[in-house]
């Protein structure tokens, strides 16, 4: 047999050709729709008190939620709380929360002394780091 006689090729060939090249196809598309919908944009951190203040053995539990809106991951968020009575910064608290991925929510309670409804409660995110 010469080079330009060659074997018809058989079914089973022409299938897994079908299927190699469906694959192929594919991950090419996946990979070309993740690149064009990248967001590419920093951590969008926001962070919101609940409603429920809890009162046990004298000292205020004040349940709070971050949230990561941004396109990336941010490591080592760390969390304000100032409790003002009187416009003086009477007691400050301080979280620290290790990943927040897009889209992720984290929940977490400051503790206090005093009793945050009798004054001002300022949350705030202070920092992050990028991965």
């Amino acid at each position: 047999m010469t080079k330009t006689e060659q074997e018809p090729r058989s079914i089973a060939e022409w299938v897994t050709f079908s299927v190699a090249s469906l694959i192929l196809a594919i991950i090419v598309s996946l990979v070309g729709y993740t690149w064009l919908n990248e967001k590419n944009q920093p951590p969008i951190l926001s962070v919101t008190k609940k409603e429920t203040i809890r009162e046990i053995g004298g000292q205020f539990y004040v349940p709070f939620e971050v949230v990561n809106t941004g396109g990336d991951t941010a490591e080592s968020v760390q969390i304000m709380a100032e409790l003002l009575i009187n416009g003086k910064v009477t007691e400050t608290g301080e979280q620290q929360i290790d990943f927040l991925s897009n889209g992720e929510r984290e929940e977490g309670a400051f503790v206090f002394s005093q009793n945050p409804r009798q004054g001002q409660l300022n949350l705030r995110v202070a920092s992050y780091k990028l991965p």
